[in-house]
């Protein structure tokens, strides 16, 4: 199978090397000097569950130059979505399927407002990893897991043949009874732990450690689930005490992806992730106000963060 990983970050560079370790083509998209690394000397991952090293990498900053894919891992930040859904619209062909592995829950509508629906699968993935230096990828923590299915849940012949590629691949792997409840639980993690992590700028373990501020993660995760079922999204009653367990679970020291970009002074997915709450809350007549303290205090940074990378790009 020829896969394009698009976007080699911390979740594309470790379910891309994984991938080509279990023998399919696979060909990363990448820009830079993380490119240029990995050109050079390949794509290594560091991780618990066994180091690699994808040596020689198909690696290229262009779409465009690739044929005859029959899947896209897409694995940017949720805000290059759009652009990058305009990109991948050019290579497909008739058998490509398309899964975002994005944090968000809007990001197969967003896929879908650009290239033909029947390309798009619901996707989503749980890993702690990240860019450890130019071509070299640390998985941290988590087992790394793909959840993924028919936007309409139905079991085709292409979500079968997925599994047992994924599964070939040797990271836990899920083909979804109901891609939506999926989707929303790990947002409802992932969220719950972002915007109070970028806001305190502390790790989940000293969270965790502190009665109000744990006690605020509650409130943030009660009102998520609030928000998806109204959206008539099925979630269980016991979710957030389920994930308030894989929380505590983590090492002390873990931050989102989310709280590390803000942190570092990057862009970050604050408007995917606690701003889509507030946003749906007030759509929907729900009230989100630990949501929108978190996510008022941080815009601010945000807008500016936006702004710097904004300029970065127009001088580059």
């Amino acid at each position: 199978m020829h896969i394009v990983i698009y976007g080699t970050g911390g979740v594309g560079g470790y379910f891309g090397a994984r991938l080509a370790q279990a023998g399919n083509k696979v060909t990363f998209i990448a820009r830079g000097k993380h490119l240029e690394a990995i050109q050079k000397n390949g794509l290594k991952l560091k991780s618990p569950k066994g180091d690699y090293l994808v040596f020689p990498a198909n690696a290229t900053a262009n779409i465009a130059e690739i044929t005859d894919i029959d899947l896209i891992l897409v694995c940017v930040k949720t805000w290059q979505l759009e652009a990058a859904a305009k990109e991948i619209n050019q290579v497909l062909n008739k058998r490509t399927t398309v899964i975002s592995l994005l944090n968000g829950v809007n990001n197969a509508e967003v896929l879908a407002a650009i290239i033909d629906k029947k390309h798009v699968l619901g996707g989503l993935c749980k890993v702690v990893s990240k860019i450890e230096d130019f071509g070299i990828i640390k998985h941290i923590s988590f087992e790394p897991t793909i959840v993924f299915g028919e936007l309409d849940n139905t079991k085709t012949d292409r979500a079968i043949l997925l599994e047992k590629v994924f599964l070939n691949a040797g990271f836990t792997t899920k083909l979804a009874d109901d891609i939506q409840t999926e989707i929303w639980s790990k947002f409802l993690f992932i969220s719950t732990i972002s915007g109070i992590g970028a806001l305190t700028r502390s790790p989940v373990g000293e969270i965790i450690a502190s009665p109000q501020l744990k006690k605020m993660m509650s409130q943030t995760a009660e009102e998520i689930v609030a928000v998806a079922k109204a959206k008539g999204v099925h979630l269980s009653n016991n979710l957030v005490e389920q994930q308030f367990k894989i929380i505590e679970s983590q090492p002390y020291n873990t931050t989102s992806s989310l709280q590390r970009d803000m942190m570092e002074g990057k862009p970050s997915e604050l408007e995917a992730q606690t701003g889509t709450i507030v946003k749906m809350g007030t759509e929907l007549g729900i009230p989100t106000p630990v949501n929108a303290f978190i996510y008022h205090c941080l815009l601010p940074q945000e807008k500016k963060s936006q702004v710097r990378s904004q300029k970065t790009e127009d001088r580059s």
